[in-house]
């Protein structure tokens, strides 16, 4: 038996029908050099969906391996409930000097739905402590994605991940239209105005909402609506799970959104140890901090504030700082936007950084997927939309290796006309 088949027999992929998993050139990876995966048979693919947008820097990063090691002879682990851990520290002390959040303070996690939870409770724990009743709804956009636990899935669309299936088990939300209606902030706005009293938060996704086929909106929307959260005295949650830590070349796509646009609450995940543990982490500003003294939060992890992630996402940091990192964001996000819209048969392009999304011809997103893997090039569907997302030092020979294999994927589609 074939790994696929070996791995098709035990293990069950989250979002895949396993009955097809075979059909769909499943990479089963033994290992990486650079921006590659290596599979069992040593064939190569260019990782261009950063693992699902986590990985930054690429595979086997020398100074982020010496970073896991030089930890690993100290402490794997300690818990983090009443306790601290010296690393834990120094990452949130770092961090403090870079996030867009006044005087912030940070409550670790292992995945980013699960920091899009975390500030959904603090938001209902804080007005609670406030003796503030009523203030138990929040608001969120049409299109979006916050995660999957049952909280982050309630805030998501309607009509996507599941949402539809576990519909019994989420709890309602006021709903601003997507990005796609120019008009949606407009709308979160006057809801804002309008239930202001029973408004916990406002969940939003800066700039880009990803998993919705990378759809994009203008700064300025996010600025009306801090300002609307603040005059309403709302609390508002950016999710930055998807676009921290250089996604959209600056360092957090809040830095985008205007100077006074700070939100009480910020979530971050995927890229903060560029792609090696599982870490994600709840920012907290001052105000909602404050609002504790003498209550615990009720909620808490027993791998929050793993030391081993702890120490690779403090050299990661560094890291993307002494590389310029941001600098080749934005030079490869040029590049392979003006190389995208130069592709026959492509429907639309939506770039952001090193987000990425292509419209291809109904029915064929599959399918130019499978193509382009095939071709040696890792990329993923959503929908019709073929995601791409490559690590964010993707040189730029790589950035045409990338095109070139998704033109062809898309010239050469089954069904395609000759």
């Amino acid at each position: 038996m074939q790994w696929p088949e070996r791995d098709a027999a035990v293990v069950w992929h989250g979002f895949t029908d396993m009955s097809a998993y075979t059909d769909h050139c499943p990479v089963v990876v033994e290992r990486a050099e650079g921006h590659e995966l290596i599979d069992t048979e040593g064939r190569r693919y260019l990782d261009a969906i950063s693992s699902v947008w986590v990985n930054t820097m690429g595979h086997r990063v020398p100074e982020l391996d010496q970073a896991l090691r030089d930890q690993l002879d100290l402490v794997a682990h300690s818990t983090m409930l009443g306790n601290g851990n010296r690393v834990v520290v120094e990452l949130a002390e770092a961090l403090a000097e870079v996030v867009p959040v006044a005087d912030p303070h940070f409550l670790f996690a292992s995945d980013g739905a699960s920091a899009v939870e975390q500030a959904l409770k603090l938001a209902f724990q804080f007005w609670a402590l406030q003796g503030v009743r009523g203030r138990t709804t929040y608001l969120a956009f049409g299109s979006a994605y916050h995660g999957d636990t049952v909280g982050s899935l309630s805030l998501g669309a309607d009509d996507g991940f599941g949402a539809a299936l576990f519909d019994p088990l989420r709890f309602p939300v006021l709903r601003a239209p997507g990005y796609g209606d120019p008009g949606c902030f407009d709308v979160a706005c006057r809801l804002v105005d309008d239930n202001a009293g029973t408004l916990a938060a406002v969940v939003v996704e800066p700039l880009v909402q990803g998993a919705a086929g990378m759809r994009m909106a203008p700064p300025e929307g996010f600025e009306a609506l801090a300002e609307a959260c603040r005059a309403a005295d709302v609390l508002l949650i950016h999710d930055e799970v998807a676009t921290g830590f250089g996604r959209t070349g600056t360092l957090f796509a809040t830095e985008q959104c205007g100077r006074r646009v700070r939100p009480d609450l910020l979530c971050l995940g995927k890229g903060i140890t560029g792609g090696y543990l599982p870490m994600a982490v709840t920012v907290a500003s001052g105000r909602i901090y404050d609002a504790f003294a003498g209550h615990a939060f009720a909620h808490g992890h027993s791998y929050g504030g793993n030391a081993l992630a702890a120490a690779v996402a403090l050299r990661h940091l560094r890291l993307l700082g002494e590389r310029d990192v941001l600098a080749n964001v934005r030079e490869r996000s040029a590049q392979l936007e003006a190389r995208l819209r130069s592709v026959p048969g492509v429907e639309a392009v939506r770039v952001k950084g090193l987000l990425c999304g292509v419209d291809v011809a109904p029915g064929s997103g599959r399918a130019v997927c499978d193509a382009s893997v095939a071709a040696g090039v890792l990329l993923r569907p959503i929908g019709d939309t073929v995601i791409v997302v490559p690590p964010l030092t993707i040189t730029a020979s790589e950035v045409e290796r990338i095109v070139d294999v998704l033109a062809g994927a898309v010239r050469d589609r089954p069904g395609r006309p000759v």
